[in-house]
């Protein structure tokens, strides 16, 4: 996975597809980068075609630990198919949602 940082905001680069295969190296590297010291986390799904409930609770376990440290994180770049199973899930309440890098990171910072 790929990351920079950008005003003080890890920016991360989203798997293509996020499902039970993938969950847990992207589990593994937000946690590693929470751990960090990373408070603002902003991923990137410009590059994510599908995303399964696997995935969601990856973001809902990283929302948790940021809150824990009085973080956030935000989600950009939703195509159609991910930004529906955000909606059918439930979780669009759950995270602040922008159109794309600029917009998040003016919102975020």
């Amino acid at each position: 996975m790929e990351s920079k940082k950008t005003d003080g905001i890890l920016v991360v680069e989203m798997v293509e597809r996020f499902d039970a295969y993938s969950a847990k190296e992207v589990e593994a590297f937000l946690q590693e980068k929470i751990s960090s010291g990373n408070t603002k986390i902003l991923c990137d799904f410009s590059g994510t075609d599908y995303i399964s409930s696997a995935g969601l609770r990856v973001l809902l376990a990283a929302a948790k630990a940021l809150k824990k440290v009085e973080g956030k994180i935000g989600l950009c770049s939703l195509k159609g198919p991910v930004r529906e199973v955000f909606e059918t899930a439930g979780f669009v309440p759950l995270f602040p949602i922008f159109a794309d890098e600029k917009e998040a990171l003016a919102g975020l910072g």
